[in-house]
């Protein structure tokens, strides 16, 4: 005789005791999935463990549901036909509340039809049902009088849930819009601020960077508006993601102009104010985009330089630093006394309030020329007076020269004739 193991029992007469206490899951008839009332979230759920065998009387059934009610709306339409009397305004208006709520049955339809295509069913029979659907459509439109369509349009825009709720969604989504549009200007001031705390940003990194932030909140704020007004944005993301594959080959170039902007706001060759020289064109920089860089002539030119073509060349910084050396050359005849020549332009230098003490000034022979002995002189002023010293020093050493009877020869060359 065998003997049961009591602990054995006992787990088993517990489990008994629990299931017996428990709600049982109340399985789902076909007249509930079939229900025109059920509410499109919940067939969602309820067919997604169904196999492609279940879901195909289920699609049928659907379609005998949507034959039903296309069959009412056929015979209200006959009836209005047969008597014309009962033809009213209000009659039309009741066909198409028919045809609207028929619509949300054409919902069910669909996406019962689609999970059933999903699952493997027969490409023949989904055909046949989207063909079903698609072929009522057009025949009702095709059948239906002037003044019904009329009818029916004017009653889906005087309704709460047709044109009306259309109107109040794009009111709400202009204000948002506009409400977007000044949160995100109060985050670009703000980023501005936080970021011209930091000393080594140059303007255009920050210019950049507050534009980031400001088109960053406007996106992610009017795709949370989307969301909460029931559009679904996850074909948005893959719309953006298919775009940028096909643009990321057709736009190379842009591209590149994106990549070289990036590196100049990065590493700051310059910053907006500065002159520059780049690939032979000389201006001060005007403004730098993602793809170029606009530089203004001293004559007031704009031209405008693709990033890749000012990363990839030579760049001359003119204003980068505070102090320049003024490189002069000045010329005095063989006859003339070197010494008093360098006094006269020690002195002049020396007057001339624009002129840094620190570093000193350099005045030395440099090259006893065809015609002439050059000297040179580099005295070091601000970069700001870097012009007002050069054109001071050539016209006031000209003058000191005349007074001191140094002359400045003209190229000179002599001829010795032999008879």
């Amino acid at each position: 005789m065998r003997v049961i193991n009591p602990f054995l029992l006992l787990f088993v007469c517990i489990l008994v005791f629990l299931n017996a206490g428990m709600p049982q899951a109340q399985p789902v008839n076909d007249q509930a999935l079939t229900n025109p009332q059920i509410a499109v979230e919940e067939l969602s759920h309820r067919i997604v463990p169904m196999t492609k065998e279940e879901l195909k009387p289920l699609a049928l059934a659907w379609q005998e549901v949507v034959k039903a009610e296309t069959e009412k709306i056929s015979d209200e339409k006959i009836r209005l036909n047969n008597d014309p009397e009962t033809a009213t305004k209000k009659a039309y208006q009741e066909v198409a509340g028919m045809v609207e709520a028929r619509m949300e049955v054409f919902e069910r339809y669909t996406l019962v039809v689609d999970a059933l295509e999903s699952k493997g069913g027969n490409p023949d029979l989904v055909k046949d049902l989207r063909t079903y659907r698609d072929s009522i459509l057009f025949n009702e439109t095709a059948l239906a009088s002037p003044k019904a369509i009329i009818l029916a349009i004017l009653s889906w825009a005087t309704r709460r849930d047709g044109g009306i709720a259309i109107l109040k969604d794009l009111g709400i989504l202009l204000l948002a819009v506009l409400a977007l549009l000044a949160v995100a200007r109060t985050a670009g001031s703000a980023a501005r601020k936080w970021i011209g705390r930091v000393p080594t940003i140059s303007k255009l990194l920050e210019t950049f960077l507050v534009g980031v932030v400001f088109w960053l909140v406007l996106t992610i704020g009017l795709l949370l508006v989307l969301a909460g007004l029931g559009v679904n944005i996850a074909p948005i993301f893959a719309m953006i993601g298919g775009a940028s594959f096909i643009l990321a080959f057709a736009l190379q170039e842009t591209l590149g102009n994106f990549a070289s902007g990036l590196m100049i706001m990065v590493y700051q060759p310059f910053d907006e104010g500065d002159y520059v020289q780049i690939g032979g064109v000389g201006g001060t920089v005007k403004s730098v985009s993602i793809v170029a860089t606009t530089v203004t002539t001293p004559d007031n030119q704009i031209i405008v330089i693709p990033n890749k073509n000012v990363w990839g060349n030579v760049i001359t910084n003119v204003t980068a630093s505070k102090v320049r050396r003024v490189d002069l050359v000045f010329g005095i005849s063989y006859e003339d006394s070197i010494s008093e020549a360098l006094a006269v332009m020690e002195r002049v230098v020396t007057n001339h309030p624009a002129i840094l003490k620190t570093p000193a000034p350099v005045m030395r022979v440099h090259q006893l020329a065809d015609s002439s002995v050059n000297f040179i002189c580099r005295p070091w002023a601000k970069t700001a007076d870097y012009w007002d010293v050069y054109w001071d020093l050539t016209h006031q050493m000209k003058e000191a020269f005349d007074e001191a009877g140094i002359s400045m020869p003209y190229p000179q060359r002599d001829i010795h004739m032999k008879t």
